[in-house]
């Protein structure tokens, strides 16, 4: 153990030029990509995501062991095409992401999505009341803070920054190109007041791994650590929390967006541990999406990383 701590402590970080070499390449890249029809882009990253299923040993291992324990009356048949098929989601949602800000606008959006029991939600965001809005590493979840932007909402997402600054940087002027505003992790309790207080909604993809200081709920049978603070903001600013998923719709450029579940304040008032009961709410809203098409989750996500004590 302490040699692989050695050897993490001893890894050569990239030279500015080579961070800058990557992102001259990366655009050359996506220069050629650019030049196709995203269905056929969308094609090419099913037939990559099945080349990582394939040679990604240790990723698809860890798949198959996250679906083995998440679904154990399924076959192995079932099994092994789920994960093979959320490799190929998981390409196609970096193809989404290049194209929604050449695709969708507001004069067009309902060729590209539908939605699903958002109307309360739309109209507190419309209304200025500040809200928080959760989602999971399950279809595209990048497409509900852009799509929310495009229609004017104000809207701001956490983000954890790229070590490749000029990486970051594109993706960060990408995503915010239609008005969604981007706020690094380190720093995002420093603003949570000031978003408070201008009834905007913060986004948040809710389902990482928390480690030991996480807060523990049931998800697919077993116990997962989960951030504190979204739970706790909710709490302490007395917010609203809309649980939800951008779904794709099969293999096009076409996404359904579903609220599942409206958390409000008065429901958590009487609980004798509002943070737990908040925290398994959101999470068990999660589980339902994931559910109805389970090969849209990133399976490959560490997500029962950290275990509870008592079972260590």
């Amino acid at each position: 153990m302490n040699e692989n701590k050695e050897r993490k402590r001893k890894k050569r970080k990239k030279t500015v030029l080579e961070h800058w070499l990557l992102y001259v390449l990366l655009r050359f890249a996506l220069f050629l990509v650019f030049l196709f029809p995203v269905e056929s882009v969308l094609k090419t990253a099913r037939s990559l995501g099945r080349m990582l299923w394939k040679y990604y040993h240790r990723g698809r291992q860890r798949a198959l062991d996250n679906l083995h324990a998440s679904f154990p009356d399924k076959d192995e048949k079932w099994i092994e095409e789920t994960g093979r098929r959320s490799f190929e989601c998981l390409l196609m949602m970096f193809v989404d992401v290049l194209f929604s800000t050449r695709l969708i606008r507001t004069d067009n959006w309902e060729e590209y999505s539908r939605y699903i029991n958002c109307e309360r939600a739309k109209w507190m965001m419309q209304g200025k009341e500040p809200m928080l809005l959760v989602t999971p590493h399950y279809g595209n979840f990048e497409i509900i803070g852009y799509l929310l932007g495009e229609f004017g909402f104000n809207i701001y997402s956490i983000a954890r920054p790229l070590d490749n600054k000029f990486i970051n940087k594109y993706l960060y002027d990408l995503r915010q190109r239609k008005g969604q505003k981007i706020i690094d992790k380190k720093g995002a309790s420093e603003h949570m007041e000031e978003i408070v207080k201008k009834g905007a909604t913060l986004c948040f993809v809710a389902d990482q791994d928390a480690g030991k200081k996480g807060i523990f709920v049931d998800f697919f049978g077993r116990k997962a650590s989960s951030y504190k603070s979204i739970g706790l903001l909710a709490i302490q600013y007395n917010l609203p929390i809309a649980a939800g998923v951008g779904r794709r719709v099969g293999d096009r450029f076409f996404f359904e967006i579903e609220v599942k579940r409206m958390i409000m304040p008065e429901e958590w008032k009487d609980k004798d541990d509002p943070l737990l009961w908040v925290t398994q709410e959101y999470t068990e809203a999660f589980e339902d999406c994931i559910r109805q098409d389970p090969t849209q989750y990133w399976w490959i996500h560490r997500r029962w990383k950290t275990r509870p004590r008592n079972e260590r």
